[in-house]
């Protein structure tokens, strides 16, 4: 019988989707084939310290998490190239002091984080060094596709269409926010939405009707990062999504769907409390496939794919789309690089259907693949500089740059 692979499952992190992340990470865990994957449940606390342990299989250890927990391990990444290690440490006998050893080896990791510390890149270039292979986009990707400013400006940039925009520092708010008001006015028609740069499930994010409700969601945005992006908001606008998966060349758009939402967004208690148990995002309101044309299908899964490549993802996305009800026009709102519940709800709908089980499989290989087209780099360069330097420090030269 073949060898297990020895999965990691990265969640948790110091986050405002702390919570968000277990339960998506719980339920790929579970969904996981068990004859294939040794699944390694990886919690990183809201201190940022990480354990390991069969009590992270139930739910109920997140609450009140407490690391002296029996059936729990704080774990350290050690970030050797090629370790691939969480170490741990253990008392000595007889005379006390302590071990370092490796608790476990991951053969490849999946992290399901959402939001800061996971999601943004940093875990992401943490694996990097530690040469282990992942399942999800890239540092520069995920750097991208988490800050709602430079995802627009890189959107912009590329001639996707979105929607005007305005950002704002903290500190310029701060010292005059009359100015910052009359500037968001200028730019930008009421209604706008208000959201922090660099949170998802929609947490912080409000619109704003008039310059009064503006201060007040500026004031909250504010309280959860230190630039905020005002956009322009569409009256009852259509939100389509549709996932992508892939990696390089290959990328394969799945069903668009149509989120079914009873206001001016969906927030996050819509997006996660209304009834969503331990399901996620998967257990939210909508319609599979998008009540669309065949055209805007073609477009909106066309535009999905362009921007999965621009962004070097791999792995799973979602890409959020609004189409205006005023002329049928098309936007794209933003990319999430782990989407919640890993999409798999809308992967289950495209084509022949491809279960949940299956859609970690195609992760694993993916995130095998991009470590090997990774290791046909070159990542060093023999060359004399520094025997050079030593040549001209011992011929009494100044200096070492040539």
């Amino acid at each position: 019988m073949p060898k297990k692979i020895t999965l990691g499952v990265i969640f948790g992190s110091r986050s405002c989707e702390h919570e968000v992340s277990v339960i998506s990470a719980l339920q790929l865990a579970a969904m996981a084939d068990p004859f294939r994957y040794e699944v390694v449940p990886v919690y990183i606390s809201k201190r940022g310290e990480w354990f390991i342990g069969g009590a992270l299989w139930k739910l109920r250890t997140y609450i009140d998490f407490d690391p002296r927990r029996s059936g729990l391990t704080r774990v350290f990444p050690d970030l050797t190239a090629r370790s691939r290690a969480l170490t741990a440490f253990r008392r000595g006998r007889p005379f006390g002091g302590e071990t370092r050893y490796a608790a476990v080896r991951l053969d490849c990791a999946i992290p399901v984080l959402h939001g800061l510390n996971g999601e943004d890149g940093t875990v992401q270039g943490m694996l990097e060094l530690m040469e282990v292979p992942y399942a999800t986009t890239g540092v520069a990707g995920s750097a991208a596709g988490m800050d709602k400013i430079i995802m627009k400006r890189l959107f912009r940039g590329c001639g996707f269409p979105v929607l005007p925009d305005a950002a704002v520092l903290r500190d310029a708010y701060e010292a005059d926010p009359e100015a910052i008001f009359a500037a968001v006015e200028q730019a930008l028609p009421y209604p706008v939405f208000v959201k922090p740069a660099n949170l998802g499930s929609s947490i912080g994010v409000s619109r704003a009707d008039s310059r009064a409700q503006l201060r007040d969601a500026l004031d909250l945005a504010f309280t959860l990062d230190r630039r905020v992006l005002v956009e322009q908001g569409l009256d009852d606008p259509m939100e389509v999504n549709c996932s992508v998966m892939g990696f390089g060349s290959h990328a394969e758009p799945s069903v668009v769907e149509q989120p079914v939402r009873a206001g001016d967004l969906l927030d996050f208690k819509t997006k996660y409390l209304a009834g969503a148990g331990e399901t996620g995002m998967a257990s939210l309101s909508r319609i599979i496939p998008a009540r669309i044309s065949e055209e805007m299908t073609r477009k909106v899964q066309g535009l999905a794919v362009d921007i999965f490549k621009a962004l070097d993802c791999k792995g799973v996305v979602r890409v959020d789309f609004m189409v205006s009800a005023a002329d049928g026009a098309l936007y794209v709102t933003e990319i999430n690089t782990i989407p919640g519940s890993m999409a798999f709800y809308l992967w289950e709908k495209t084509g022949e259907g491809l279960r949940y089980r299956g859609l970690i499989d195609q992760l694993v290989e993916g995130a095998f693949r991009a470590q090997a087209e990774k290791e046909r780099n070159t990542v060093s360069f023999q060359s004399d500089i520094i025997a050079s330097a030593i040549r001209r420090e011992s011929s009494g030269a100044k200096g070492v740059k040539g």
